[in-house]
């Protein structure tokens, strides 16, 4: 018999996080269809929020896109479009031991409404003026904890996880950048972006955090980023102990981690790592670098992220002709700004445009995606366990450790113009902001030597 929730199951599910569009809730009840269990709920604009059923869950061009995989095409909800996509897409080529689907399960709207009213004092202010909980959704997505060890038989044993946004992990090389963005060749999308977000009050200090070490293979980079990611978590960086969250913001993000954070995290590790006080915390930091490294994960994930070959400066032409409109960034260039190679991405076949453009949106899914390493002790004669093992040298300590990609989510295709306009915005702030930099440098050394003088 099929479950459905009811208005009474809604005390029993606690919040966790949030994203732009979805929200994420765990259950802390006793049913056992729902123990080790979380659920994502889909997001619905304040000003004028909209269901996400239709005749079909895709747009007309979006059906094209994604023909080759008929069940995401058949399919009239929006939310089943990005399971099968998770399952059908995604799995496939970060692998299946890492990637859940999850399964999806009937939910009433007294259900979701009730939902609503319990959580909304624990999200973030910023989050809650900008989206509430769709209750015109019939049904939710249910995965697996992946914060925690399955529980079994034995004796359980305390689970620490910590949840990493590894953001893009290369810098592009296409032909098609444009000459005004050519500092994306030599600088992060992450540090540019941390420039606007700096300036828009979205962070209040820069991080130090560089993808380019996490991705790099070296140990020593690897766990140099782990450690800036913990100094300055944003939104990038969050802990948990036995499924609660015990480091790093919600639905927003964190500020540098102080003093008084620090020691509250370090006595926070004294059930799982082994060690003094202001040791704790290295060993930890020590320890998820090791497994990031030693599972290979970031390999794979930075394969997906390089199917974006052409970059948005070459995507955005394919994308206009999949949509049958006049590519506006040829016309806003002017005809003769526009060179021969942009002329040639209009020329190719609708299937060449549109593999560019799927390509360029899967890697935007790998970009934007979360990493979740759980770890707990192994006990000492436990050769049994099904999971990976680690030992870290500095405790002398063994620990199961479990990797999962969670946040795959599907990319609408008309978000490529967004893409593409956030990418100009980012790149020009950027720029302003370095020559704003070498004309005050210029001026103080100007002032130096008139003093000199």
């Amino acid at each position: 018999m099929e479950v459905v929730l009811e208005k009474k199951d809604a005390a029993d599910w606690v919040y966790r996080g949030e994203g732009a569009a979805n929200l994420v809730i765990g259950y802390s009840g006793s049913a056992p269809a729902f123990i080790g269990k979380v659920m994502r709920l889909q997001k619905a604009p304040i000003n004028g929020s909209k269901s996400m059923n239709s005749p079909t869950a895709l747009t007309m061009h979006e059906r094209l896109l994604w023909k080759d995989t008929e069940d995401i095409v058949a399919t009239s909800n929006k939310e089943l479009a990005c399971q099968l996509f998770v399952k059908h897409i995604m799995s496939p080529l970060l692998g299946s031991t890492h990637v859940d689907s999850g399964m999806r399960v009937p939910a009433s709207k007294e259900f979701l409404e009730s939902v609503e009213k319990n959580i909304i004092c624990q999200r973030p202010a910023s989050r809650v003026d900008a989206a509430k909980v769709d209750t015109q959704c019939d049904s939710v997505l249910l995965m697996s904890d992946h914060s925690i060890f399955p529980r079994g038989t034995q004796e359980v044993e305390p689970c620490i996880s910590v949840e990493i946004k590894p953001k893009c992990g290369f810098l592009p090389s296409s032909k098609f950048i444009d000459e005004g963005s050519a500092i994306k060749r030599s600088i992060t999308r992450f540090r540019m972006h941390q420039a606007l977000k700096l300036h828009q009050g979205e962070v209040s200090e820069y991080s130090e955090y560089n993808p380019l070490d996490l991705f790099s293979g070296s140990k020593d980079r690897m766990h140099k980023a782990i450690r800036d990611l913990f100094s300055t978590p944003q939104n990038n960086f969050r802990v948990f102990l036995n499924g609660s969250q015990i480091f790093g913001g919600l639905g927003g993000g964190a500020d540098s981690t102080d003093f008084v954070t620090r020691g509250k995290f370090e006595d926070a590790l004294k059930c799982v790592i082994q060690g003094g006080d202001g040791l704790r915390t290295m060993s930890f930091l020590l320890l998820v670098a090791e497994t990031v490294h030693k599972s290979g994960v970031l390999d794979r994930l930075l394969e997906v992220q390089k199917l974006d070959n052409l970059d948005i400066d070459g995507a955005i032409h394919a994308y206009y002709d999949i949509v049958s409109e006049p590519c506006r960034v040829c016309r806003a260039s002017g005809k003769e700004k526009i060179s021969q190679r942009y002329l040639s991405l209009h020329s190719i076949s609708l299937d060449e445009s549109l593999k560019i453009v799927k390509d360029f949106l899967i890697a935007a899914t790998a970009k934007d995606c979360s990493l979740m390493i759980s770890f707990r002790p192994r006990k000492d004669g436990n050769p049994g366990s099904p999971y990976n093992n680690l030992y870290l040298d500095s405790t002398k300590q063994f620990f199961d450790y479990k990797v999962n990609f969670i946040d795959l989510d599907l990319k609408q295709l008309k978000k490529m113009e967004e893409y593409y306009e956030l990418d100009k915005k980012i790149v020009s702030y950027y720029n302003q902001m370095v020559e704003t930099e070498e004309r005050q440098k210029k001026n103080t050394s100007t002032m130096a030597l008139k003093t000199a003088n």
